[in-house]
């Protein structure tokens, strides 16, 4: 009698949340390729973020993943992250074309879900390299897999401003 491996709750757990980020992955990928450069350009709404400045944010953070969860350096400079995460939108900084931005969006990516791949439910509840090992001992949910959960929300977040773009296209 052949004996059949089932996966253990924790793996399943893991397995759910590693489906939901590469389903925000894929719905903006394909969100954002189906929206024009000129339609990237454009606010979400009066005065808010425009488009590629949301794209470029979400590659720097996700960029910032890779040092955070141990798995090496940026791909790409810090320079992202001045303009994407600490300038606002409208700071003067002159953007990557939205072309290199969706290359750095998908290839960040692919990065990310090859390291995910290989993490056990174990490894994912180790710390995060912004806390400390004496922080963490007092606050074990400072960890990696509460980083994917709150960086699988943040996507979420934004893709909804980009939908709002979407709609634009069709009046």
């Amino acid at each position: 009698m052949e004996t059949v491996n089932h996966p253990t709750a924790e793996d399943m757990a893991v397995k759910v949340l590693l489906k939901s980020w590469t389903a925000q992955v894929a719905r903006i990928t394909d969100l954002v390729a189906s929206l024009s450069d000129s339609d990237l350009q454009k606010e979400i709404a009066p005065g808010k973020n425009t488009g590629i400045y949301i794209l470029g944010h979400l590659v720097a953070v996700h960029d910032a993943l890779l040092p955070l969860l141990g798995f090496g350096s940026r791909l790409y400079s810090q320079e992202l992250e001045q303009i994407f995460v600490k300038s606002p939108d409208k700071a003067g900084h002159t953007f990557p074309p939205v072309s290199e931005l969706k290359k750095y969006w998908s290839e960040v990516n692919d990065v990310l879900l090859q390291h995910y791949n290989k993490l056990d439910f174990e490894a994912w509840l180790t710390r995060h390299e912004a806390v400390s090992p004496e922080d963490f001992a007092k606050e074990p949910h400072r960890n990696k897999l509460n980083v994917l959960i709150s960086r699988t929300t943040h996507m979420s977040y934004h893709h909804g401003q980009l939908v709002l773009l979407k709609s634009k296209t069709q009046d």
